[in-house]
């Protein structure tokens, strides 16, 4: 098929190709080129292609297409994605593609009172974005009528159905009607989810633009050996405050909560941002203040856990910070995704330890490429790494390598049965002591009985004395 070149060949009305145009949009990506067509010939499809490069817009500029103007108050289209932010980005990106024309796109989430999302839905609605939990929530409620939906959209597929939703995507399977079109798209797409989504697709066209799990190519990747957090913090501080110009839009990527808040605090103490911090902890308003303020312009930070690894799209992040290595692998993919957006370059930076190196090995294999090894500029200021942080890297290492070889036993290991045997030996010789004190004590009790016995029969026998006087026993007299 020969390249296509502008969105004019799509055949697409006039109203979506305004909106293209003021959205500038040039030219269609390689998905897009490749879906668009076969999306509009009704045929299902899974379009496998790595993050940034157009994904949404290829499965909405058709559906737009064919829903084409409002009608009526019953749902036509439902795109479901696994999070509240991707809920509200995906909903805010078709209502700018329909912005000519009159269809109402609404999205659903949870996290807030499920009354004033049912009013709406009974005023009237065409494309519903929403999350598997509150459809099903609405359904249940008798709040979602399905009988007009004619195309599902899963948007991040992988990620729905390896967090749980399959259940629940079961439900909305059965409850939406059977003749529909189905379309799945994601970054990431492994064997055992294409044998799930088996269940709901009927001969699906796959579109693979680049192998699964294949790292954005304007995206710059770096990676450096940091050996512990406050060196990770220090090297994080000397990029925000030596390289102003160009660390101008910054995602840092955390992998669990409390580093996230401290990395956070620590930044706004230091005057780097203006810097905010997002994770599940937060409430849902927080978070989605945190990404719009993030998107205007108005942060130079955005600290996170992996909650905005997919699917949310900022433009011109200049660049992405691995402050911790994921241990969902396919999540590197999807972080460094961020930036590198929309034909602009990008550049992602990932700090590792040693007990991380181990995980970034089997992410080069998922990616099928080496990362790029940098060193740390001298003027970085590295830290002994305390002895708790070692003793926990040193266990971290132990585990991977027990994970690789069950015969494995690491140095904590044989410490740990050091510590059982020399505890069992002392158990063992406390009751050998025990034993044999009480054998000794016993012998004690016996010998003393029989001395007794006989000292009894002597004294039995023996003249007893009586106010100084014998006393005679046969008399019974002194």
């Amino acid at each position: 098929m020969s390249a296509i070149a502008s969105f004019e060949e799509f055949n697409l009305n006039r109203q979506l190709l305004n909106a293209i145009s003021d959205l500038g949009f040039e030219r269609p990506t390689e998905i897009q080129q490749r879906a668009i067509p076969i999306i509009t010939g009704g045929q299902e499809v899974i379009g496998i292609a790595q993050t940034g490069t157009g994904k949404t817009a290829a499965y909405l500029l058709p559906l737009l297409m064919k829903v084409k103007y409002a009608q009526g108050t019953d749902p036509r289209a439902v795109i479901l994605v696994p999070t509240k932010e991707l809920t509200l980005q995906i909903a805010d990106h078709a209502k700018e593609l329909a912005k000519y024309t009159d269809l109402r796109i609404m999205p659903l989430y949870g996290g807030v009172g499920p009354k004033a999302q049912a009013e709406a839905i009974k005023a009237g609605v065409d494309i519903v974005v929403t999350t598997p939990g509150r459809f099903t929530e609405l359904y249940l409620r008798g709040e979602i009528p399905t009988r007009l939906i004619k195309t599902l959209v899963l948007d991040e597929a992988d990620r729905m159905m390896d967090m749980g939703f399959m259940h629940q995507l079961r439900k909305i399977f059965e409850v939406v009607p059977v003749k529909r079109q189905n379309l799945l798209f994601s970054a990431t797409f492994g064997e055992r989810v294409e044998r799930l989504s088996a269940e709901f697709l009927e001969f699906p066209v796959k579109i693979e633009i680049t192998p699964q799990a294949t790292a954005a190519s304007q995206v710059e990747q770096e990676l450096y050996h940091v050996p512990n957090v406050q060196t990770k913090i220090n090297f994080l501080e000397y990029l925000l405050r030596h390289h102003r110009d160009t660390f101008t839009r910054v995602m840092v990527f955390t992998r669990t909560k409390e580093v996230a808040d401290n990395v956070f605090n620590y930044l706004e103490r230091k005057g780097l941002g203006p810097v905010k911090v997002i994770h599940s902890n937060k409430g849902q308003n927080s978070r989605i203040n945190a990404v719009n303020a993030f998107k205007d312009g108005e942060l130079r930070v955005l600290v996170s856990t992996d909650v905005t690894a997919r699917g949310i799209d900022v433009f011109k992040v200049s660049h992405v910070v691995n402050f911790d290595v994921p241990i969902l692998y396919e999540d590197y993919v999807h972080r460094i995704g961020r930036t590198g957006r929309a034909f602009q370059e990008g550049k992602a930076i990932t700090f590792v330890n040693k007990a991380e190196l181990y995980h970034i090995e089997k992410i080069e294999a998922l990616i099928r490429e080496t990362i790029p090894v940098k060193e740390l500029p001298e003027d970085v200021v590295i830290v002994k790494t305390p002895f708790e942080e070692s003793q926990r890297i040193a266990r971290e290492m132990d585990d991977q390598r027990r994970r690789d070889d069950p015969e494995f036993k690491g140095a904590f290991h044989e410490r740990k049965d050091e510590k059982k045997i020399k505890e069992k030996e002392r158990t063992e010789k406390r009751a050998a002591e025990k034993k044999s004190n009480a054998k000794k004590l016993a012998e004690k009790k016996n010998a003393a009985k029989k001395g007794l016995g006989k000292n009894s029969n002597a004294k039995k026998d023996a003249p007893r004395k009586y106010k100084g006087k014998k006393f005679d026993s046969k008399k019974g007299k002194a």
